[in-house]
């Protein structure tokens, strides 16, 4: 008999075992959220330049041609690309707004 036992019930605690790894969130707002297809993400950066980079690999050149005209925000706090981001913070990306 191997150790431990191949049953059904030890493969479902194994599963429930796995590692979680917590990264920054992105939120992409109006035009942005457009042009990546989604709203809300996880990309793992240690600083804002590090997960708009990432984000602009994953999401492609309109997104990438959107970006420079944009704020991004950190926690609500206007940030720049070399903040410091970590688990649980949340990188906020803002297109112009428009209207009349």
């Amino acid at each position: 008999m191997s150790w431990p036992p191949a049953d059904a019930s030890n493969r479902s605690r194994a599963a429930a075992c796995r590692i979680v790894v917590l990264v920054p969130a992105i939120r992409l707002f109006a035009a942005a959220r457009e042009a990546a297809g989604t709203g809300r993400d996880e990309i793992a950066g240690a600083t804002v330049a590090e997960v708009l980079a990432e984000a602009t690999r994953r999401y492609g050149a309109g997104f990438a041609a959107l970006l420079p005209t944009c704020r991004v925000w950190v926690n609500g706090e206007q940030a720049d690309p070399a903040t410091v981001v970590g688990p649980g913070d949340e990188v906020a990306v803002l297109p112009p707004v428009s209207g009349g």
